[in-house]
């Protein structure tokens, strides 16, 4: 429902970038592709070079359903819908039919996921390609082609990589669902291992290759550069990253994350019991906490803690869940003092626990879908609104969001953020210089950086501003007239600041 609306407003993960720029960036050789008839920017952000896959079933979709909002958003759900499916079918495989109804009631319910999944980011593809793999893989063992079915993880791998490139802090994950129901059975784990492996190794050499012959590795590479942080110059600084990471998984659910890090740490210390045994020797079990744990580390190297990254840690997180407290349902053992099985009254606490969360985040779902908000669609329609009125120069935008803004208005924009190297536009000035825009829109104040790369071509004049967001570092869209210097002059950087209000801007520099 309301599939234009806001990101809702005024929650814990009001910071999240995702709002404000991933949406567009994902998609945005689709929306060239169909809007503008090139898929390719030179200099611009191009991230379907090494993310091809969504970019390529929204160019598919946008023929039905032209380029729309709401048809990127509707095809995120249908993900989000697969990933119940899968990962009711993934506790099926091994557990009772209630076991994976739990799980899936906790997915839909979550306000967290509901949040999330219906932006049209990565993580709700990458999970039920996850979940797919998985899938296949704990079932190995009773499959007329084993072998067959290996070549289908391995090319679900390959589709994950492509969807994401932290797909790789899944491959344990993978790993352990794919081995352990073969442990016993060694001569076909030496046949299904490297089919799936050798089949994934292949098929992702081919897109290299395709991306080394269109030359465009800078591109490929560029996406890995911007995704660096500045590491802290403190030793222990992973210590720090680590536990920061984890205590994200808070924003999952207050209740439910740390009820499954709960159960692993019991099934963990009571290895050696049936119950810890059991549980750990479960595929889906195992699986779900090396991909929730491989995620983690990713944000743990990565020292970028950003709340849509957990969204695949919550999937597995609610499965551990599910399939922790059926374990101790399922419990015969007798506790000495009250005569009464002490797995059953454990996993019966963990259900009221399950149902009180349930309870409160489907509330809050609820409150969430009844009272959509439509602040950015209409700053991004207004924006435009005000450019088509006000001619200046190129049809043409500046802005970090400027991709979000196409997904929604079809204003041809340009991304200041980012500049995917090229001989001809090394950086911001160059790509300036090529493309010539004629308008700029900032989050608040002008970010200084792109600022000095305007002022050394430009005047600046603010002209509206449009409330836009939550985040008191991006609720006012502010929109710029961009006046080329007189005479074609042009400034020089190192010869004054020009990060900062000069004497022919108009415009106010300090937040709204």
């Amino acid at each position: 429902m309301h599939l234009s609306a806001d990101f809702p407003n005024h929650s814990e993960w009001i910071f999240d970038w995702a709002k404000y720029t991933d949406e567009g960036w994902w998609a945005n050789a689709a929306i060239r592709a169909h809007l503008f008839g090139n898929w390719y920017l030179a200099g611009d952000f191009n991230p379907a070079v090494a993310l091809p896959v969504l970019p390529f079933l929204e160019w598919l979709l946008f023929f039905l359903t032209g380029v729309t909002l709401e048809a990127a958003r509707g095809l995120a759900i249908a993900f989000f819908i697969a990933n119940l499916l899968l990962s009711y079918l993934l506790l099926r495989a091994r557990g009772p039919r209630w076991a994976g109804l739990l799980a899936v009631t906790l997915m839909a319910t979550s306000p967290f996921l509901y949040c999330f999944s219906r932006l049209a980011i990565l993580e709700p593809l990458l999970t039920a390609f996850t979940l797919g793999a998985m899938n296949l893989a704990v079932r190995l063992p009773r499959m007329r082609r084993p072998v067959s079915a290996s070549i289908w993880i391995g090319m679900l791998f390959t589709l994950m990589m492509l969807t994401k490139t932290t797909a790789i802090f899944l491959l344990p994950a993978l790993g352990w669902a794919f081995l352990l129901p073969l442990r016993h059975r060694r001569r076909l784990a030496l046949r299904c291992a490297p089919a799936a492996l050798g089949v994934s190794a292949l098929t992702y050499g081919l897109w290299m290759g395709v991306v080394a012959r269109l030359g465009l590795l800078g591109d490929y590479t560029y996406l890995f550069t911007v995704n660096t942080y500045l590491k802290p110059k403190e030793l222990c600084w992973p210590l720090y990253s680590v536990w920061w990471s984890f205590h994200g998984g808070l924003w999952v659910d207050h209740i439910l994350f740390p009820l499954a890090a709960l159960l692993v740490s019991g099934a963990a210390l009571a290895w050696w019991s049936d119950w810890g045994r059991g549980l750990w020797l479960d595929p889906a079990f195992g699986a779900s906490v090396w991909a929730a744990a491989g995620y983690i580390l990713f944000m743990a190297c990565q020292n970028n803690i950003q709340p849509r990254y957990f969204m695949v840690v919550a999937y597995f997180c609610f499965i551990v869940v599910a399939r922790g407290v059926e374990a101790l349902l399922s419990q015969t053992d007798t506790e000495p003092l009250t005569g009464l099985p002490a797995g059953r009254i454990a996993g019966w606490v963990a259900i009221g626990l399950a149902a009180l969360a349930a309870g409160a985040g489907g509330a809050r779902t609820v409150n969430y879908t009844l009272h959509p908000e439509y602040t950015f669609v209409n700053a991004a329609e207004q924006l435009t609104h005000y450019i088509d009125t006000h001619p200046n120069g190129k049809r043409l935008l500046l802005s970090t969001s400027g991709d979000q803004i196409t997904l929604v208005s079809h204003l041809p924009t340009l991304c200041d953020d980012f500049v995917s190297p090229t001989p001809s536009i090394p950086d911001l000035p160059a790509k300036l210089a090529a493309y010539q825009p004629g308008w700029y829109a900032a989050w608040n104040p002008p970010d200084p950086d792109s600022l000095e790369a305007l002022h050394i071509y430009y005047s600046l004049e603010q002209v509206a501003s449009f409330d836009a967001f939550d985040d008191p570092a991006r609720n006012w869209l502010v929109l710029f007239k961009l006046h080329p210097l007189p005479g074609g002059r042009v400034r020089d950087p190192d010869a004054q600041n020009l990060k900062i209000l000069l004497p022919d801007d108009k415009f106010d520099d300090r937040e709204e």
